[in-house]
């Protein structure tokens, strides 16, 4: 009897109710694949699909920019802007060989090529010959990074060295709050980075979803941070 959790697969529907004259699609439709009893990186948490709707809605924007995607999970957020035509890298940590497996069990699903997307290994706060080897950047995604307190600084470091190396690149974060006395002011001071929040309050509306929803009663932050 096989101990690998069961697989389930979600779906995920992003349309449009404007008329685009643009060459943007108007509905993308994405498959997850799920393991609801095995680690974080096997399921996909709320802060996903926000992240994943903002760039949707500036889906117009990324054909051709190169995105980074930071401890990319399932990747949906990465997937979509593949499927809007963003030249994307999707990173989870190189010490977890099964996540970034699972990722590209995600990327098949959604039949994207090594020629859409790249996976890598990245690890917070660890720089190996591959953290330089990333090539150029224009925007990197993450969500629900900020989920333990003790990895802020790393992912924080990680972000500080490639705006260094980018420096027109930003940082787009979704983060869901877990607790009030959590923050990562202090760390984006100490390495000279600069935080903007976001309003996400109408996000989806054009589309029809009601935010409150995507969030599942959770309180989720939408953060653009970028180089002092």
């Amino acid at each position: 009897m096989s101990d690998e959790p069961t697989e389930h697969i979600k779906k995920f529907v992003f349309n449009s109710k404007k008329t685009d004259t643009s060459t943007s699609p108007e509905l993308i439709e994405i498959l997850i694949p799920e393991k609801l009893a095995a680690s974080y990186s096997f399921y996909t948490w709320p802060s996903a699909p926000i992240l994943a709707w903002f760039l949707w809605e500036h889906r117009a924007e990324l054909p051709g920019k190169h995105i980074l995607e930071l401890g990319a999970g399932t990747a949906l957020p990465g997937i979509l802007a593949a499927k809007c035509g963003a030249i994307v890298t999707l990173t989870e940590s190189a010490v977890l060989p099964k996540s970034l497996q699972h990722i590209k069990r995600c990327c098949e699903v959604n039949g994207l090529t090594n020629n859409q997307v790249r996976i890598t290994g990245l690890t917070w706060g660890l720089f190996l010959t591959s953290t330089f080897a990333l090539g150029p950047i224009d925007l990197i995604i993450g969500s629900d990074c900020f989920y333990d307190p003790s990895v802020f600084e790393d992912i924080i470091v990680t972000v500080s060295f490639l705006l260094d190396t980018n420096p027109q690149a930003r940082f787009l974060s979704v983060y869901q709050e877990r607790s009030a006395d959590w923050s990562i002011e202090h760390l984006l001071h100490k390495w000279k980075l600069r935080c903007e929040h976001i309003p996400i309050n109408t996000l989806g509306s054009e589309s029809g979803i009601d935010i409150n929803e995507l969030m599942h009663d959770h309180t989720i932050h939408l953060l653009e941070i970028t180089k002092d």
